[in-house]
């Protein structure tokens, strides 16, 4: 079967549930279940074909053999009676566990006979001789699971998984365990890693079986969790519904791999955990972390994927977590795309790799940057030619063996990444995870020289200052005053010709700010870090942004600096600080540096730039023109 039939399978499956089951979920469970279900008729035929004897559909329960259940002179009533027996025979105690487990009280959630024959025979065009198809076809339906992304359950994609797994490199010798398994990605992975590493013997694949543990709190999840380890390995997989961060009855289990994935959000009012903790908080997130770092064994290691929070949030829970961290079991953080989640979401995450025997022979923690990871960041997330993760791999694989054979460091130099000393990461308290934080002013990857944001005579920066709000006497002048609304989130580069508010001689004195000139770059430095605008007349602005004035139109062009300063947004989130709102400093900001090419060159490149730039734009506008034109027919159609 090719991957093309496999989808439309799945699609005409899908399509003629969704009037009865509408939820993503649910259908998955509907179709897994008729997979299943056909699956296991075939090998209780192969057996029997062999001379032995049938394990499921046995005795009285023979007629419910998928062939017979298909055959054409078969009513749609004959159908359904023998479907729903043949699912209650699969979830009685006689049968093998994990079986078991799928179809315990199973049911059918409509009452519709003539659909649920077509709906069979949709599963039927299956070829279950291949089995690594009807792997594939699960794949596929696990990727429609977008109902979890409400309770920060995104789906991991399959390569970030597998990225993960062969970093960790778990043995088939080791306990594995996913605290918030899902759909159970991570220990499908670990299993088919391990079983590619070397063959296994009968006994080696009931002890990994044995040693693949999974929690999770929706027995939704465990069902597709166990038939999805089910499908990979044949095995009883060891996946449990347990509450990882409330529970305490699994407290004393430690493991010598931990993989995960876990939830990114809290429900209202946080999490309620036990008192057993390190951390004191209520966020998903920082407790999923320290129930890793405290149930790994000691020479244990993981692989944690982690919302941006965890890197460098200045709560107390976070920065005690992070220094738990630094002072105990990370080796390394890797950071990796926002949109690697879509269409789920755009959250920015990083993994954490701990390794609880390497991290106290090593004074250094390693940051990787992923800047592509073979696909695009839109919702389609199609392939594109560059790929950061086996380079990523590589660096890192040869950073851990270096650090297990205890050779030196001085001269590892990665071109994905830095390493910075504990020492450093601990300077201010805060231990933020952020590589960018940590890299040298002087490393430059391009070819061009480079200059400081603040370089006397080239750029200047003016920071703003604000009237109090009270004081109407200073407002609705003939000064614009630019402030966030001005510069849209979804602007790449907002072009600044009017603004919202408008301040008056009298209030420009009060506040101490001073007029910026047109065609300078206006940047967002306070809370909102990193919008980025030319504005295109004189204003004047409030001390949330960094303006950057250009004083020598020969050597810079306020397009092209623009663009740069958007590449530094990341090292700007990095460097800033605050209690209640976190700002860039101006002599930060001024210490940032671009590479500065010719002018020819910042105008060839700023020129290929708005072409992209166009074309996304008549994208755009051609999405909004079908989306108008199809409201319109559907108007017409009710209408009528």
């Amino acid at each position: 079967m090719e991957v093309q039939e496999v989808k439309n399978i799945v699609g005409t499956a899908r399509d003629l549930l969704v009037g009865k089951v509408p939820l993503p979920v649910d259908q998955c469970q509907e179709i897994t279940r008729a997979l299943i279900y056909k699956f296991l008729s075939a090998e209780d035929a192969a057996s029997m074909s062999l001379g032995g004897e049938a394990s499921y559909f046995t005795g009285q329960h023979a007629e419910c053999r998928w062939d017979r259940l298909m055959s054409p002179e078969r009513t749609a009533n004959n159908v359904d009676r023998l479907y729903r027996e043949g699912m209650a025979r699969l979830g009685q105690a006689d049968v093998m566990p994990a079986v078991r487990t799928i179809y315990q009280d199973a049911y059918i959630p409509y009452n519709d006979p003539i659909i649920l024959r077509d709906f069979l025979r949709a599963i039927d065009r299956f070829d279950t001789a291949d089995t690594e198809k009807i792997g594939d076809a699960y794949e596929m339906l696990l990727q429609d699971l977008g109902a979890q992304a409400s309770a920060g359950q995104f789906r991991t994609p399959r390569h970030i998984i597998d990225f993960i797994v062969a970093i960790i490199d778990p043995q088939k010798h080791e306990t594995i365990l996913d605290p918030a398994c899902g759909t159970g990605g991570f220990l499908a992975s670990a299993w088919e890693y391990i079983n590619r590493a070397g063959r296994l013997s009968a006994a080696d694949r009931g002890n990994l079986a044995r040693n693949l543990v999974g929690y999770d709190i929706s027995p939704t999840m465990e069902m597709l969790s166990t038939v999805n380890l089910f499908l990979h390995h044949r095995q009883q997989p060891s996946v449990s519904v347990y509450d990882t961060l409330t529970s305490e009855e699994r407290w004393n289990d430690h493991y010598d791999v931990i993989l995960a994935n876990p939830p990114f959000m809290s429900p209202k009012g946080g999490i309620r955990p036990h008192g057993r903790f390190f951390s004191r908080s209520k966020r998903s997130e920082v407790l999923f972390v320290d129930y890793i770092m405290g149930h790994l064994n000691d020479s244990g290691r993981a692989g944690i994927i982690v919302p941006e929070g965890v890197i460098f949030q200045s709560q107390r829970a976070h920065t005690q977590l992070r220094r738990l961290l630094v002072e105990t079991a990370l080796v390394a953080v890797i950071s990796l795309p926002g949109g690697v989640f879509n269409p789920y979401s755009g959250v920015k995450t990083s993994i954490l790799i701990l390794d609880k025997a390497l991290a106290p022979k090593t004074r250094n923690v390693a940051f990787f940057k992923v800047e592509n990871d073979g696909y695009d960041l839109g919702a389609q997330r199609r392939p594109i030619g560059q790929d950061d993760l086996p380079a990523v791999a590589d660096e890192i694989n040869e950073y851990l063996r270096r650090l297990r054979a205890g050779e030196p460091l001085d001269d590892f130099a990665p071109q994905k990444g830095l390493l910075a000393t504990k020492a450093r990461v601990a300077e201010d308290g805060e231990y933020n995870l952020s590589g960018e934080r940590y890299r040298s002013i002087t490393e430059n990857t391009s070819q061009y020289p480079t200059v400081k944001l603040g370089e006397p005579g080239l750029f200047a920066i003016v920071s703003g200052g604000t009237p109090k709000s009270d004081e109407p006497q200073y407002w609705d002048g003939d000064i614009p005053w630019i402030t966030l609304v001005d510069l849209p989130a979804d602007d790449f580069i907002s072009e600044i010709k009017t603004t919202e508010r408008t301040i008056t001689d009298a209030g420009l004195a009060r506040s101490a700010a001073k007029i910026i000139p047109a065609d300078s770059v206006v940047v967002s430095s306070r809370a909102t870090i990193g919008r980025v605008g030319i504005n295109r007349i004189p204003l004047a602005t409030n001390q949330g942004f960094k303006n950057i004035v250009i004083e020598d139109t020969s050597r810079a062009m306020a397009e092209y600096v623009a663009l740069a300063v958007t590449k530094l947004v990341p090292e700007m989130q990095a460097k800033a600080s605050g209690a209640t709102y976190k700002e860039i400093t101006k002599t930060k900001f001024a210490d940032l540096e671009i590479p500065l090419p010719p002018l020819e060159v910042q105008r060839e490149i700023v020129a290929e730039i708005e072409g992209y730039q166009r074309v996304i734009g008549e994208a755009y506008r051609l999405i909004e023109q079908t989306e108008r034109e199809i409201m319109t027919a559907i108007t017409r159609v009710w209408d009528s």
